[in-house]
């Protein structure tokens, strides 16, 4: 219902919020910056018709643009092919942005809305000096009598975070870690043991998921999934955990779906292009 004040004039209902307004940018150069992003979204130069086309502008009013980015430094052009690509002002930017970057920092609000999203309990995890290292952990509110907080060291070849990790990383990096988690498991490793490992991490490597059902402890599942930099490394491992009967581990699992988004939405914000992804948009 509208109220009406005493001049006649409506007043909007209790509780109603007016709508923000736009706020005031310069048109120009949002116009000009879709030449940048043409330009980022082709991996190689391009001519001037085909990236004024990429922009939906003409080639004159491309060319304007691209003088005065040449300028800058944010493109350059090519003196034999006459194509442009980014130039060396836009990888110094590129470069400044990603040394800013705290990936714990942007994955945090991202495994929140997981969390609640999906009402399992999602944790953080970082390579440290003695394994993977929980640094951050959504609680659900789901009971699961798991011994996990912040500061617990996970298993690299008992849990579905240590296996992203063992399978991801150079094996070098991991080697002497991998000889100390036997030791702290109180195994030895046998040749069956280390074929089952193996088998494991090939999995990791083709899904680009790991899973744990009711292993290693019987009830719970997990899912764990990489976050990776620009330079395609392992920077953490996101990890979704929870009681068997309201947690689906299996392969068409709507889970594995949001888990692995939520990663790779992490990872494009530290820089990292899905190779396969970009080949797709450029089709």
């Amino acid at each position: 219902m509208v109220a009406h004040t005493s001049s006649g004039k409506r007043q909007a209902p209790a509780g109603a919020q007016a709508a923000a307004p736009r706020r005031r940018g310069i048109q120009s150069i949002e116009v000009g910056g879709k030449l940048l992003l043409a330009l980022l979204e082709h991996s190689s130069s391009l001519p001037l018709g085909a990236l004024a086309k990429a922009a939906g502008m003409s080639g004159a009013n491309a060319h304007a643009y691209l003088v005065s980015y040449g300028t800058l430094g944010l493109v350059r052009q090519d003196p034999a092919s006459g194509h442009y690509e980014l130039g060396p002002l836009a990888l110094q930017l590129g470069l400044a942005a990603l040394h800013r970057l705290d990936p714990i920092k942007i994955a945090v609000p991202m495994t929140r809305e997981l969390a609640e999203r999906t009402g399992q309990t999602i944790a953080i995890a970082v390579l440290g000096n003695l394994g993977p290292v929980i640094v951050h952990l959504h609680e659900s509110n789901y009971p699961i009598h798991v011994n996990m907080r912040t500061g617990t060291v996970m298993s690299l070849t008992n849990t579905a975070t240590g296996k992203v990790f063992a399978a991801l990383l150079p094996p070098k990096k991991i080697e002497s870690l991998l000889h100390e988690d036997f030791l702290r498991l109180g195994a030895v490793p046998t040749l069956s043991h280390t074929e089952k490992f193996e088998q494991s991490l090939r999995e990791v490597r083709q899904r680009g998921v790991a899973r744990a059902v009711g292993d290693p402890i019987p009830g719970i599942n997990g899912l764990s999934a990489p976050v990776f930099d620009s330079n395609g490394n392992v920077v953490l491992v996101i990890t979704a955990i929870g009681a068997a009967g309201v947690f689906d581990a299996r392969w068409n699992s709507p889970l594995v779906a949001d888990i692995k988004r939520c990663a790779d939405a992490v990872s494009a914000e530290l820089g990292w292009q899905n190779v396969d992804a970009r080949a797709t948009r450029q089709s």
